[in-house]
C-alpha cells in the first residue's frame, strides 16, 4: 500500500469523524473468565482466546501468558502499526524493521513481601530497528509521528482515568 492509497481508504472515514464525531467514539471490548483450571483467566479477545497465569516469580508455570507480557506485546503491536501506518503516510519507504518494548517490575510488590515497592511496571522502554535510505529527519519525523499516534504508548504513557466495580452474578 501506498500514501495515496492509504489515504484514499481512510478519506471518507476521517469525513464522517469531521462531520459527525460521535461516531469516532468507539468502544473495545474484552472479556475474561476465571472458570479455567488452576489460577488463570481465558481472554476473549473476539478473534481468539488467550489463557493468561501467574508469571513464574509469582509461582506460575510458564505454559500460561502473563499479562504484563500481554501488555507489552500490545505495545509493540500497536507501536509497529502505527510505526508502518506513518510511514506509508510520509512516504518513508522501511525495508524492514523490529519494534522492541521491555519493562522492568519488582515482583515484591504483586506478591505484597513488601508494602513499599509499586506494584506494576516502573519503567517501559520502546524501541525501534529499521532498516530504510530515507534521511535524518525522515526518520525523526517518523518516531514523533508515531509516538504521537499509537493508541496503546499514549495510553500508557498518560495513565487514563479507570474505575473497577464489582457485582454479583
Amino acid at each position: 500500500m501506498d500514501a495515496a492509497q492509504l489515504r484514499q481508504m481512510q478519506a471518507p472515514i476521517k469525513e464522517r469523524y469531521k462531520t459527525d464525531p460521535k461516531t469516532a467514539l468507539i468502544t473495545l471490548k474484552a472479556k475474561g473468565s476465571t472458570d479455567s483450571e488452576g489460577i488463570a483467566c481465558k481472554v476473549e479477545t473476539g478473534r481468539a482466546i488467550a489463557l493468561a497465569g501467574l508469571h513464574p516469580a509469582t509461582g506460575g508455570s510458564g505454559l500460561e501468558l502473563c499479562s504484563g507480557d500481554m501488555l507489552l506485546e500490545a505495545l509493540v503491536a500497536c507501536a509497529g502499526v502505527t510505526l508502518k501506518s506513518v510511514a506509508t503516510a510520509i512516504e518513508v519507504p522501511l525495508k524492514t524493521g523490529n519494534v522492541y518494548a521491555e519493562g522492568d517490575l519488582d515482583f515484591r510488590g504483586t506478591l505484597g513481601i513488601d508494602k513499599e515497592t509499586p506494584v506494576g511496571f516502573a519503567e517501559i522502554r520502546l524501541r525501534f530497528e529499521v532498516d530504510t535510505d530515507a534521511p535524518q529527519d525522515k526518520l525523526d519525523l517518523l518516531l514523533k509521528l508515531t509516538e504521537r499516534y499509537c493508541v496503546v504508548y499514549q495510553t500508557i504513557k498518560n495513565g487514563p482515568k479507570v474505575s473497577v466495580s464489582m457485582q454479583r452474578m
